[in-house]
């Protein structure tokens, strides 16, 4: 009989790997980040701050695809753009901290100042699949509005 049980076990495996790594959608990755960062940036500096902000907080637009998403607050912390949840847009997020109490707006801004541009490592909630994970973001300044694009760090 343990044989046989052996047998089920392996067969069971075999067969429910696949349909767990097929339910687990794959992250978007820092070049994907980048690239999309890049864009916005274009585009705000193109088409101006007001155009811009409407199209990152388009959901179906081209600056919210999947896990990606390009938000944008003010030097106090106000969200300017937001694609994730564009009705923030407004809010004073200067206070707003991750899952470990790391003030990451803050951080941002300080960054965005000091450098005009860099990196961010946080922890936050990936609505996806709805897991606290480790996130990214790449952030710049253009003018007075920090730009960022963050992605699931591996």
């Amino acid at each position: 009989m343990f044989p046989f049980s052996r047998i089920l076990l392996a067969m069971a495996c075999t067969f429910a790997l696949p349909a767990a790594s097929a339910m687990a959608a794959p992250h978007a990755d820092a070049a994907q980040a980048k690239a999309m960062l890049e864009k916005a940036v274009a585009t705000i500096k193109t088409a101006g701050a007001a155009p811009a902000f409407a199209a990152f907080n388009r959901k179906d637009g081209a600056f919210n695809t999947g896990e990606l998403y390009v938000f944008v607050f003010d030097l106090n912390g106000v969200y300017e753009a937001y694609g994730a949840h564009p009705g923030l847009v407004g809010r004073d997020v200067s206070d707003l901290t991750d899952a470990e109490g790391k003030p990451i707006v803050r951080d941002m801004i300080e960054i965005a100042r000091t450098s005009g541009h860099g990196k961010i490592n946080y922890v936050w909630l990936n609505r996806a699949d709805n897991r606290i994970e480790r996130k990214m973001s790449l952030i710049e300044l253009v003018g007075d509005h920090v730009v960022g694009v963050g992605y699931y760090a591996p």
